[in-house]
C-alpha cells in the first residue's frame, strides 16, 4: 500500500471521527502541501528511518519555521504509529526522526501606552462591535471564544463570563462560514470574573445592540473571525500602532495581570491553560520588573 492511500484512510477512519473539523482540515491541508508530494508514492514499508529523516531535514532547509516543521512531522508520526498499530505497516521508524529544536518565543503584547490609546479609541467611538477588543484586553479571551459568546454567557449581576465554546471560519461552498465548536481544550471551559470597572460599559453595550451575540455582526450569528481580525487591524492602523494579531490582546492581558501582582495559578485558570507551568514559561519575561522590585526589597537589608 502506498503511503498516500494509508494517509487518506487514516484521516477518514480515525482523525475525522475523533478530532475537531478544524484539526481534520488542517491535517489535510498540510498533507496535500508537504507530506504527500514528498512521501505519498512510497510503499508504507519503505519509509525507513533514513527516508523519514531526509524528509524532516528537507522541511527545515526549505525555510519553514521550527514550529511548522514540528507540526508536519507530528502528523506524519501519528499516521505511521496508527498504521503499525492496526497492522497496515510492518514496522515504523517515526521515533527516529530528529526535529529542529523549538524555542518558545516572547509573547508579543502592547505597551501600556498603546493599550491606553486602544481603550480610548474604543470608548470614544461608541461602536458596540468594538467592545470585543476591550473585553479581550480585560479577560484574555481567545478570538474564537470571544465571538462565540452570547449574552446568556455573561452574568453582569455577578460579573462573570462563562466560556463553554469557541468558533472559527471555514471555507464551504465557495465562501467562509462561521463554525461553532467546543473550546480548545477541556481546561479552556472556565468562568472568568470581570473587573468591576468594565461592567457598566458592558451593560451599555448590551442595551445598545439588543443582539444575541456579545460581538454583534451583520448575520444573526455575530461577527466572523476574519472580519473581526480585519476590524482590529484597521483600528491599529488608524492609531498608528504597529500591526499585531488579535491574539496580542490576550498576551497583553496576561502581561498586565502579572505586572499588577496576579499569581501564576490564578492567571493560568483565567487563561484556560492546563498547567500553570505553561503560563509561566510563556510569560516569564513579563515578570522582569517584578523580579527587580523583589530584589530591591531584599537589597534593603544591605548595610
Amino acid at each position: 500500500m502506498q503511503y498516500k492511500e494509508w494517509f487518506n484512510a487514516w484521516l477518514e477512519l480515525y482523525v475525522k471521527v475523533s478530532a475537531k473539523e478544524r484539526t481534520y482540515l488542517k491535517y489535510r491541508r498540510q498533507a496535500e502541501k508537504y507530506l504527500l508530494p514528498a512521501l505519498g508514492a512510497f510503499d508504507v514499508n519503505d519509509l525507513t528511518a533514513v527516508e523519514l529523516q531526509k524528509f524532516s531535514s528537507s522541511l527545515t532547509e526549505s525555510g519553514l519555521s521550527p514550529g511548522s516543521v514540528g507540526f508536519i512531522v507530528a502528523v506524519l508520526k501519528a499516521s505511521l504509529r496508527k498504521g503499525a498499530a492496526v497492522g497496515v505497516i510492518e514496522r515504523q521508524y517515526s521515533d527516529a526522526i530528529v526535529r529542529p529544536k523549538i524555542r518558545a518565543g516572547k509573547a508579543n503584547c502592547f505597551s501600556k501606552e498603546e493599550q491606553k490609546k486602544i481603550e480610548r479609541y474604543v470608548l470614544s467611538k461608541r461602536e458596540p462591535v468594538l467592545s470585543g477588543i476591550l473585553l479581550s484586553l480585560y479577560t484574555g479571551l481567545r478570538i474564537g471564544e470571544l465571538l462565540a459568546l452570547t449574552w446568556e454567557d455573561v452574568d453582569l449581576k455577578r460579573g462573570t463570563v462563562n466560556v463553554t465554546r469557541s468558533c472559527h471560519d471555514s471555507w464551504k461552498q465557495g465562501r467562509y462560514v462561521k463554525i461553532f465548536d467546543t473550546t480548545k481544550t477541556q481546561s479552556s471551559e472556565r468562568v472568568i470574573p470581570l473587573p468591576k470597572q468594565i461592567i457598566g460599559y458592558m451593560r451599555l453595550v448590551k442595551r445598545t445592540t439588543g443582539k444575541k451575540y456579545v460581538v454583534a455582526g451583520r448575520s444573526d450569528y455575530g461577527a466572523e473571525v476574519r472580519t473581526y481580525q480585519r476590524t482590529f487591524a484597521i483600528v491599529l492602523k488608524k492609531l498608528e500602532i504597529e500591526h499585531r494579531g488579535f491574539h496580542a490582546l490576550r498576551h497583553t492581558f496576561a502581561t498586565r495581570a502579572l505586572e499588577v501582582g496576579m499569581d501564576v495559578k490564578t492567571l493560568s485558570e483565567i487563561l484556560g491553560h492546563r498547567d500553570p507551568a505553561v503560563t509561566l514559561r510563556r510569560y516569564a519575561h513579563s515578570l522582569t520588573e517584578h523580579k527587580s522590585e523583589m530584589m530591591n526589597r531584599l537589597g534593603r537589608l544591605f548595610g
